[in-house]
């Protein structure tokens, strides 16, 4: 006879296997009195495995990973799940309401992990998350979009000096893998502090939804879950061998301007490339903005307009040929809609 699976305990709540549970976790407490509570999604499989937290919205106004969460969550067979998913579709409430970045003091919440039971808001939010969501957990996968006017190529951040951050962001199945190093105050930081490996993936612009970034983030979210051994595998399918740049940087304007972009995210410059024209409101002067080498886009700024000194692309260098990354990175993007579902492909058919 099969082992029972025992029940998982979270915030106070016992979780019997093969149950889905929703419940509030209040993290904080605003001048008003309110509490400030984050929705959490349990989903405890009839089968032991490993402790898989999927969050978005550390940033309040980054939407792509929300969506990617809720498509997830709607995939589960709980009959057929090895081990757990703790599911957290929105950490910044109070971002998300205010269509914000920040929490009510400016403060980045991915800055200030692992939180201070005494501190200001933002460390108290973080240290309450941090200690009651993110160390029940065993591995992470973080959920972000590029920052406000600016979007990013689907591609994964992690330390890839940890050997099971690598393999998740290995079999995350994004073409580009960026080994990022650990930033203090960041979830991967501290979480990696408690042998929690993590892994960070970039996606689209905030305030927007993008079905690539959505279905690249659903996609890849399952095959991790198949690389833990919480899914069965699936067919077989050609598997996509995730490229790790030798560097990045980021391309900068040496004039005020109008921004008018040559150039699409996964799209390969050559060095001495005009990429991008900046132009003088009245007409009166046009500088070009040119590429120091060849590589590939990763990340953009959206906004057309800048200022001297603002980082306005995003490229990436590869040992390999660039031709060849920017084929891998288009077959990428197809692939993640095709791949879809009917109910996933809601930004191609509204």
């Amino acid at each position: 006879m099969a082992k029972k699976t025992p029940p998982f305990e979270f915030a106070g709540l016992t979780i019997e296997a093969g149950k889905h549970v929703n419940c509030e976790l209040e993290i904080a407490r605003l001048y008003t009195h309110s509490p400030l509570s984050v929705s959490v999604d349990v989903l405890h499989g009839k089968h032991p495995g490993p402790v898989l937290l999927i969050n978005a919205a550390i940033h309040g106004d980054e939407l792509n990973g929300i969506e990617v969460v809720r498509q997830v969550i709607d995939k589960i067979d709980l009959n057929k799940l090895y081990g757990t998913i703790i599911a957290v579709p929105v950490v910044n409430v109070f971002g998300f309401i205010h269509k914000s970045r920040y929490l009510p003091d400016r403060r980045d919440l991915n800055r200030c992990f692992p939180g201070s039971e005494r501190g200001s808001i933002a460390g108290r939010m973080a240290y309450q998350y941090f200690n009651q969501v993110v160390r029940r957990a065993t591995h992470v996968v973080d959920l972000h979009t590029a920052a406000i006017y600016r979007t990013n190529l689907p591609q994964i951040r992690a330390n890839l000096d940890n050997p099971l951050a690598k393999e998740m962001a290995m079999a995350f199945g994004s073409p580009v893998v960026v080994d990022a190093s650990l930033r203090d105050g960041s979830l991967r930081a501290a979480a990696e502090a408690f042998n929690i490996p993590v892994i960070t993936f970039e996606a689209g612009e905030a305030l927007r939804l993008d079905p690539h970034a959505v279905g690249s983030g659903v996609q890849g979210v399952l095959k991790v879950m198949r690389h833990l051994d919480m899914l069965r595998t699936s067919r077989s399918k050609k598997v996509i061998e995730p490229m790790v740049p030798k560097a990045t940087r980021w391309i900068r304007a040496d004039y005020d301007g109008l921004l008018r972009s040559h150039v699409a995210l996964g799209e390969k410059v050559s060095k001495d490339q005009v990429i991008a024209t900046v132009s003088d409101p009245a007409g009166s002067s046009e500088v070009s903005v040119i590429a120091p080498q060849g590589g590939i886009v990763i990340g953009q700024q959206t906004l057309p307009l800048v200022n001297e000194g603002d980082a306005i692309f995003h490229i990436a260098f590869f040992e390999e040929p660039d031709g060849l990354v920017e084929e891998q990175v288009e077959n990428y993007l197809g692939e993640a809609i095709e791949e879809l579902d009917d109910d996933l492909k809601w930004g191609m058919t509204n």
